[in-house]
């Protein structure tokens, strides 16, 4: 297998439009061939211009996670994602380090996991958090306008499936300082993944049934979760402001996460990093013209479980919640259409992980590497990730690493709660 910076193109270069489809480009080894199917259904769709595939690929609705698709005036819903940008925050605190060794320490940053978010599918606050995203137009979108209440109570919540908040351990090395503003050594980090909750889930819902009944005619049937907006249209651009909306909606949830823990705790977040995925973006790229032959063009990039990684942009990249995590710094790979990851990605779907997974094995796991787990399904156990480290080594001229993130007190959603990712 070739390394990721001597791999050529999947599918060959080739004229929009034409059978075999735009031309894309994947990362990783041994990837799942289910998801790269779904790569080349979506590189046959008459808006493709470019795409690629990311090393922790696995099958998603329509694109696979992991997929990176450049369209030509137009939306897909699918190729965003059910949790529209869900998004990674990390937070460093002024609080030393040992607060994790010490059991009153722990004692009191578990108070703070417990008290300060909500995890579950509906999981909301009978007295809303304020936020000044609220006084954003929510009439963009008749969906947006119906549950902007039900978004206001859920403000600050986690969700289900892959979602957490944890704490852990962020070392910084001398070379990544820099891009950090911190000195060299280790520190105590907040990190979080979660997203647009049940109204982005909804935004999604709507959509993608509007895309499918206006563009189904002309999808094939491994296309059929692949329809698409014209962003001429006032569906395209009611889908697209309440993407947007959504964008500032999940943010502030972390912003009030992070807010509300730092505060119980008396601490100060003394830097951080945020970046978001499952999410559309106008941008500038090289993209193959009618004739093949590539040419800047502003095209809709679509990042489905991809982490943007322009030149120096930063991102947090998770590994399970056993294994390391990464702040990246992105260099604007062109072939990848500036992206990376957004994790490790699954080898194990939920119900396999649920049948085959025994939590005294993974006990056993979490305590060999110094972790303690407030609340999981057993479904999100380390085992159904792939290697975070071979992901990295894989992907390594997509991103440079400047911080590694080991978690040490994780909470997510318990078992009985039905995956929303």
């Amino acid at each position: 297998m070739p390394r990721a910076d001597e791999q050529s193109s999947s599918s060959p270069p080739c004229a929009p439009g034409t059978p075999a489809g735009c031309s894309w480009r994947s990362w990783g080894e041994d990837l799942d061939p289910a998801s790269i199917a779904q790569m080349q259904a979506a590189a046959r769709l008459p808006i493709a211009a470019a795409g690629a595939l990311m090393p922790d690929a696995h099958v998603g609705y329509g694109l696979p996670i992991g997929g990176v698709l450049a369209t030509r005036g137009a939306v897909v819903p699918y190729a965003v994602g059910v949790d529209i940008a869900c998004r990674m925050k990390l937070s460093v605190l002024d609080l030393p380090p040992r607060e994790l060794d010490d059991a009153r320490g722990v004692q009191r940053l578990t108070r703070a996991l417990e008290n300060q978010t909500r995890f579950g599918v509906g999981a909301s606050f009978a007295k809303p958090h304020q936020h000044e995203v609220m006084d954003r137009d929510w009439s963009v979108s008749p969906v947006t306008q119906e549950l902007k209440t039900k978004a206001w109570t859920q403000l600050g919540t986690s969700g289900s499936g892959n979602h957490f908040v944890e704490f852990g351990l962020l070392t910084v090395s001398e070379a990544g300082a820099p891009h950090l503003t911190l000195a060299p050594g280790v520190y105590l980090a907040l990190l979080s993944h979660s997203g647009s909750r049940g109204v982005g889930a909804a935004v999604c819902d709507h959509y993608s049934r509007l895309a499918n009944q206006l563009t189904g005619a002309q999808l094939a049937p491994d296309q059929k979760h692949l329809g698409w907006l014209d962003l001429r249209s006032q569906p395209g651009r009611e889908y697209w402001e309440a993407m947007n909306l959504m964008g500032h909606y999940a943010s502030a949830n972390h912003a009030i996460i992070h807010r509300s823990v730092a505060s119980a705790l008396g601490a100060q977040v003394i830097a951080g990093v945020e970046n978001h995925h499952n999410f559309a973006w106008l941008e500038r790229h090289a993209v193959p013209g009618p004739d093949g032959t590539p040419a800047e063009e502003d095209v809709i990039v679509h990042r489905k479980g991809a982490t943007p990684a322009g030149p120096g942009v930063l991102g947090v990249i998770p590994g399970s919640m056993a294994t390391p995590g990464f702040v990246v710094r992105g260099t604007g790979h062109a072939g990848s259409l500036a992206s990376a990851s957004h994790g490790a990605g699954r080898v194990m779907s939920r119900g396999q992980a649920r049948r085959s997974m025994r939590w005294e094995e993974v006990r056993a796991e979490l305590e060999r590497a110094g972790v303690t787990l407030l609340s999981a399904g057993i479904d999100e156990a380390p085992g159904v990730y792939k290697d975070i480290d071979a992901v990295m080594a894989q992907q390594r001229d997509l991103v440079e690493v400047v911080a590694r993130f080991d978690p040490k007190l994780v909470k997510m959603a318990p078992g009985h709660e039905k995956a929303e990712d």
